[in-house]
């Protein structure tokens, strides 16, 4: 099968991960390409150092005359690359990878959602544009549609998307890559300055409205409040110094000297053997990967019930509503008092156990396999 991937960009993130992924786990009989709407971001180097050299677009925001000359570009390419299967990703390479597919005459086009719902405090008008759009062309563009997320099916569903054509593909993890690994929690833990002693809770994503930076922050300041030493760092893109609006919040919840700034990072399964604990406070997700990812690692984790966090974590660790600060930080008081028990012990080996059992990248891969081979049959 020559299967053609086409997203939104190769910047880091979520879905970017779960693509690369993907495409770096081998399938014998299949053959893939990748086209990007925005350069080749974070992801690039890492698909040419397997062999996959993506075609890189650069569409701007919104119509431009550039943009038509690209999108007549892109069904120039689609059409000589033959694929037997276009998968998109995102809303934006939904649309305009779809509707070039089509026009390329593809007959089998999967798109992918990745998110729960487009909040419209949370997306800019032109992203909920398109995603209505989305919905509106769901029941003569794509012949499926994969989404990672049973309640991202719920909510496009109410979106108007054509409620027929959703398959759930949990997202699959590198299980060989994120396991309990102590070498490397002790050397990050020394380059962060933290003391093997020390209880070490952190977050694991971008400085992004959905992923609510400022509920986790408030819920730390309240658990300091109780006398209880907090340690914390956070992981991802903008959660540096240089984040004014981040760098007032810290001053204003008195976690200066609490909070580490780590930045983005590659070695993400060294931070989730770093940490005893991870948080994820967000206000919307679809399949939240670095819940898996921490608890692949055997780190328990604190989340909001958002997207499928509930379901991932299961009765290995702590739901709470989003948005409910003081919850969040009972929570996160009650994985302190339990750490270094026989219980804590006991719910970590059932944590990695539960991603092992339940969300390898073999199992995804071969979801998708099954998705596309198909779809080419009917």
């Amino acid at each position: 099968m020559k299967i053609l991937h086409i997203i939104t960009s190769l910047d880091q993130g979520g879905a970017e991960a779960v693509l690369c992924r993907l495409l770096t786990a081998k399938n014998k009989g299949v053959e893939y390409s990748v086209i990007s709407l925005k350069g080749d971001g974070f992801y690039g180097d890492m698909l040419r150092a397997n062999g996959l050299v993506p075609y890189c677009f650069q569409f701007k925001r919104g119509f431009q005359l550039t943009s038509l000359f690209d999108f007549i570009r892109l069904v120039r390419l689609i059409a000589r690359l033959s694929p037997d299967v276009v998968q998109t990703w995102l809303y934006h390479a939904d649309l305009l990878g779809g509707v070039a597919a089509r026009l390329a005459r593809c007959r089998c086009i999967v798109w992918g959602i990745r998110t729960s719902s487009v909040g419209s405090s949370l997306n800019g008008c032109f992203t909920r544009l398109v995603a209505w759009l989305c919905a509106r062309l769901s029941s003569v563009v794509p012949s499926a549609i994969a989404t990672c997320s049973i309640e991202a099916v719920k909510s496009h569903k109410k979106m108007g998307y054509d409620p027929a054509k959703f398959h759930v593909i949990p997202n699959g993890f590198d299980l060989v890559a994120y396991k309990p690994d102590r070498t490397k929690r002790q050397q990050l833990r020394q380059e962060w300055g933290v003391s093997t002693d020390e209880v070490l809770i952190g977050c694991v994503a971008r400085w992004d409205p959905y992923k609510d930076h400022p509920n986790l922050l408030l819920a730390l300041k309240l658990v300091a409040g109780t006398g209880t030493r907090v340690r914390c760092v956070l992981v991802g893109s903008g959660l540096t110094e240089r984040n004014s609006v981040l760098a007032r919040l810290l001053s204003e919840c008195g976690l200066i000297d609490s909070v580490i700034l780590a930045g983005p990072r590659s070695d993400i399964p060294a931070v989730m053997n770093a940490l005893d604990f991870h948080i994820l406070p967000s206000v919307s997700e679809g399949f939240p990967n670095v819940v898996a990812e921490a608890m692949a690692c055997g780190t328990r984790c604190v989340v909001t019930d958002v997207g499928d966090a509930a379901m991932i974590v299961g009765d290995t660790g702590w739901v709470v509503p989003a948005k409910e600060s003081v919850l969040l930080a009972h929570a996160i008081g009650a994985a302190l008092g339990d750490f270094g028990g026989e219980n804590d012990a006991k719910l970590r080996l059932e944590a990695r156990k539960r991603i092992v059992d339940n969300f390898s990248l073999e199992r995804m891969t071969q979801a998708y396999v099954r998705l596309w081979a198909s779809e080419i049959l009917t």
